[in-house]
């Protein structure tokens, strides 16, 4: 049985990232739809219209050479009012990866997203896999807001089907909780399935739904991005 919410051993190993998020600007209890590895064609614009149907913003963490293979679609995100987030240029892990490989891919990504959307960007970071060395995550925090998650969907294993997942996944909602989809070829099968019957249930309880630029506003405000990171118009 896969494990959907992130073990308390993780969370206390790495005490500096970000697993849920509280919101304190609504009554109403608060979770974050965030999205990785996209954009593509196949996934993301079907992603777009089902938060445009429940007029629902959400955060996607995109990969650098997918924005460089499809700028558009990337500037439709932005456009539609979605937060984006960093996720390195190749989606590389980071256990297998060195530090200056690293930085570098996190800084090659951040470069081709602002160039592509013409403006400064939200600092925010996730490992993929949730995968980070010690030293990486201590270079990066100083600049980044280091995301993971409290919900993993597991849309992205092929073994899964959307129908088994469902009552597993529906029990978990709760305050400030990060959900994981994956807006990727691979993992849309259940992907497309499991988004809008989670924001209904979602809707149902009583939730409202945020982008992590919003719940993480004071942390994002407070880092401070060295030279060599931040965007500069031509």
């Amino acid at each position: 049985m896969p494990f959907f919410r992130t073990p308390t051993f993780l969370r206390r190993a790495f005490p500096s990232c970000y697993w849920q998020v509280p919101y304190k600007h609504t009554q109403r209890p608060t979770l974050y739809l965030t999205f990785d590895d996209g954009p593509v064609p196949e996934a993301t614009p079907q992603v777009l219209r089902i938060l445009d149907q429940y007029n629902i913003r959400a955060s996607f963490f995109c990969v650098g050479d997918n924005v460089r293979k499809h700028p558009s679609l990337f500037r439709e995100v932005l456009q539609a009012g979605h937060t984006v987030g960093n996720h390195t240029f190749h989606h590389v892990k980071g256990w297998h990866t060195s530090l200056t490989a690293y930085l570098k891919e996190v800084s090659l990504c951040r470069q081709i997203m602002e160039e592509t959307a013409g403006t400064a960007l939200p600092r925010l970071f996730r490992p993929p896999y949730g995968r980070i060395s010690p030293k990486q995550l201590r270079a990066l925090r100083q600049h980044y807001a280091v995301v993971m998650w409290d919900i993993l969907t597991h849309d992205y294993d092929p073994r899964l089907q959307a129908d088994g997942l469902l009552p597993q996944l529906k029990p978990l909602l709760r305050d400030g909780s990060i959900w994981v989809f994956h807006d990727s070829i691979k993992a849309y099968p259940r992907m497309i399935r499991l988004l809008p019957a989670i924001i209904e249930a979602g809707l149902e309880r009583g939730f409202s739904f945020a982008t992590l630029e919003e719940g993480l506003a004071p942390a994002l405000t407070a880092l401070a991005l060295p030279a060599a990171y931040r965007y500069e118009p031509m």
